[in-house]
């Protein structure tokens, strides 16, 4: 399997900043594409899928699909993008297999959405020749760096407070953040694989990661997560 064409990556210091960074990047993905997310639990993950879904401008309300596996969160008419791509979100932590992937189906969707699949290292690289891989970290005890307290929701520069400390400017009212999620300083690290990611998306703050410095590229493993008993299912889409 090939590497990264390109590395990038910057720290975030809060939810909001997660979220912006997300809903930019969301507004430049086009319907097929596929994105993996990696990090432990309350790294932002589900956070990250939230800013994505802005960006696309599609229906509100991402939670994890840990007990569903697929949520499909479709294109508003009425929205920044209408006649844009749904949002298939998937959490493969249970899935052990790239057969088990094909298990759900996600190949029918991938004509008319962008896929996000949390847990998806080393399951889910066969849907497609191009992907960006997304990894959040949370770095223990670390002060705030440079984070991207510049960023907006659309990528634009955000507001300040009087005291000119700056301020996510994305609206309260439609962040909905990952319960477990706070403003502990994280590390966003976005790889980009295949022709459709042969160059590095424009977003504010993303810096090349050092080889030194590079994040380990295996998959985290939560050795204390009690994951509940559920039935999977793929529910059905809503329009």
């Amino acid at each position: 399997m090939s590497g990264p064409a390109w590395e990038r990556g910057l720290e975030v210091r809060t939810a909001a900043e997660t979220h912006a960074l997300a809903a930019a990047l969301g507004a430049l993905l086009q319907t097929g594409d596929l994105l993996v997310l990696t990090g432990e639990l309350g790294a932002g993950k589900t956070t990250f899928t939230q800013g994505l879904g802005e960006g696309l401008g599609v229906r509100a309300g991402i939670i994890s699909p840990t007990f569903v596996l697929v949520r499909i969160h479709p294109n508003l008419p009425g929205g920044p993008r209408p006649g844009g791509p749904d949002l298939v979100h998937v959490d493969a932590y249970r899935l052990e297999s790239a057969a088990e992937i094909d298990d759900i189906d996600l190949e029918n969707t991938m004509d008319s959405a962008v896929t996000v699949v949390e847990w998806g290292r080393g399951r889910v690289e066969h849907l497609s020749d191009s992907r960006l891989e997304v990894e959040l970290h949370r770095p223990r005890g670390g002060a705030a760096g440079t984070g991207t307290a510049g960023i907006g929701a659309a990528g634009m520069p955000a507001a300040a407070d009087p005291a000119g400390a700056p301020r996510a400017a994305a609206d309260p009212g439609v962040l909905d953040f990952d319960t477990d999620d706070d403003d502990e300083p994280r590390t966003v690290v976005i790889r980009g694989f295949g022709p459709r990611w042969a160059e590095a998306p424009a977003l504010p703050g993303l810096e090349p990661v050092p080889a030194t410095a590079a994040l380990p590229a295996t998959e985290p493993v939560n050795t204390n997560e009690t994951v509940p008993e559920t039935t999977s299912q793929t529910p059905e889409r809503n329009s």
